[in-house]
């Protein structure tokens, strides 16, 4: 997952960056890796910052104030293809037509034959391995073939529409053309989340925001919070919003992980309150403890706080007694998105401190859902932290089934191996994370956790668990090829390639052709193409 924010202010006497960027750092846990922002000033001028790092670290007030206009979008980002080098930052950026600024959460699932046809056909170059730059690519060649001078709205819908037959897999992309306003659109199967909400200025006009969660608009003080629909092409400028079904019919299935674990539990997400989804995965894993419970003979004695919101409800409903048990470090960013399995692990026991009050001597039941048992980098640390201070049995009890299977939508689960459930039964599992019992949430309780709260959604994403793409289009050499690409080691030895590359502008960044294949000339890995940016210019 990555976060995406566009806004447009009425005041054309304003800038919009320091808003951008408050905005981002409350997208801040759906991506560590890079941020960038990119404005359009006045007569149609494109101003941007974007590198490596958290929001913090990269924006300060000298490049923020050089980010001039009205108008802009922004990027936080994660890896889950290629590398993490400072290219890759988004947004991108292609001059030709028009000045096109394009941010994106998502993953295409067939890139290699839309690679083909942009060398081939449209003779476009790609500079990077991500596959957000492609989609800015193919969004500006539709629009190229208008051959006008200036387009207008039904050219830019009509765009998107070509674009959406095209691409198949999960995206959710905000774009700027300079000059001419903000624009947003969804995948016709609404895999990932994005919004947009207004507020009303003093001189009674309006601002208008998109983002992937809610929680941007609630703390920019906007107002009439609406999803961008399944398929849905919408344009925001100053005169105001134009919206259009661009894209044929399709099942509308939103990913319920997002509910799970990526989206902040202040966010409402196609109408279900993040919070309250996870109020009742906690009351019907409750139901589910209760009855393993019984037929194991096992009492628990303390739930610790663990996954806050579904262990609190959990709790009340066992009657257990609800303990602080770790004590966290907020500072530490999340482990989930931490690039490296040996990173990971490093930072789950410098984000969490057990206290010894709470385990000695007690049955403990460890509610997993905020930390979620993927990997199983985190819970089997948290396990043995537990243990460590004196848990006489820790027993794990999970909001989510069990995850066997790759995430082709934009979430960094690399290699089914690397799965900690993958091809294991419940009582393998347990035991490769050192836990005494693990107790998973069934598939048909976590959807009805979430749909009861939006019954119009009938499906969700659910591939992860079962294995079933709502696209259509994966099959084993695609989820080989995937798995070669987002595997950690191979992400390592990207890193590294990055770090030789510095020392030696000779060293070629060979590792870029396992994800695309291009046959125009490879910039240097550290290129930001296009436009000037402002991070750390002097």
């Amino acid at each position: 997952v990555c976060g995406i924010l566009g806004l447009l202010l009425s005041d054309a006497g304003h800038d919009v960056a320091p808003e951008i960027c408050e905005g981002l750092s409350l997208l801040q846990h759906r991506g560590q890796d890079a941020c960038g922002i990119v404005t359009c000033g006045p007569k149609g001028r494109l101003y941007q910052c974007k590198a490596n790092g958290m929001v913090r670290d990269v924006f300060d007030d000298v490049s923020v104030s050089r980010l001039k206009g009205e108008m802009g979008i922004g990027h936080v980002r994660y890896p889950t293809a290629g590398s993490s080098n400072h290219a890759e930052a988004q947004p991108f950026y292609v001059n030709s037509p028009y000045g096109i600024v394009l941010a994106h959460n998502g993953n295409l699932i067939h890139s290699d034959s839309l690679l083909h046809f942009m060398d081939a056909v449209a003779h476009r170059h790609i500079n990077t391995s991500s596959d957000s730059e492609l989609l800015l690519n193919i969004f500006a060649n539709n629009l190229q073939q208008t051959g006008k001078f200036r387009i207008n709205e039904d050219d830019i819908f009509t765009a998107i529409g070509e674009l959406m037959k095209q691409c198949k897999g999960a995206y959710a992309c905000v774009a700027m053309l300079a000059g001419f306003g903000i624009i947003a659109f969804r995948d016709p199967n609404g895999i990932r989340p994005v919004g947009m909400a207004s507020r009303k200025t003093s001189c009674e006009r309006r601002d208008y925001v998109i983002a992937s969660e809610s929680i941007v608009a609630d703390v920019g003080g906007f107002s009439d919070w609406e999803d961008v629909r399944p398929g849905e092409a919408v344009i925001v400028t100053r005169a105001g919003i134009s919206r259009k079904h661009v894209a044929e019919p399709a099942t509308f299935a939103p990913d319920i992980f997002e509910y799970v674990y990526l989206a902040r539990p202040d966010s409402v997400l196609d109408g279900v309150s993040v919070y309250r989804s996870r109020m009742a995965m906690g009351d019907a894993l409750a139901e589910e403890v209760r009855k393993v419970l019984t037929t194991k003979g096992l009492t628990v004695d303390v739930v610790p706080d663990t996954s806050r919101v579904a262990a609190l409800n959990l709790a009340q409903k066992l009657q257990l007694p609800y303990r602080e048990g770790f004590v966290k470090n907020r500072y530490v960013g999340r482990t989930f998105i931490m690039p490296g399995q040996q990173m990971r692990r490093k930072n789950v026991r410098k984000k969490l401190n057990a206290m010894a009050l709470e385990f000695s001597g007690k049955n403990v039941l460890l509610v997993d859902g905020k930390y979620s048992i993927v990997r199983g980098t985190t819970s089997k640390e948290i396990i043995q932290m537990a243990k460590d201070v004196g848990a006489r049995k820790v027993i794990v009890a999970s909001c989510a089934p069990p995850i066997r299977h790759s995430n082709v939508y934009g979430i960094d689960m690399p290699s089914r191996t690397e799965l900690v459930a993958y091809g294991r039964t419940t009582e393998e599992i347990a035991e490769a994370i050192g836990a005494d019992l693990v107790i998973f949430q069934t598939l048909s309780d976590l959807v009805a956790s979430v749909r009861q709260l939006n019954p119009s959604i009938e499906t969700f994403d659910c591939s992860v668990f079962t294995g079933e793409y709502v696209t259509g289009g994966v099959d084993e050499a695609y989820l080989t090829r995937l798995e070669l690409l987002r595997a950690d080691h191979i992400k390592n030895k990207l890193v590294q390639g990055q770090l030789e590359a510095k020392d030696n502008r000779e060293v070629a960044f060979c590792e870029r052709a396992l994800a695309i294949g291009s046959g125009g000339p490879v910039n240097g890995v550290d290129d930001s193409v296009g436009l000037h940016n402002t991070w750390h210019a002097t």
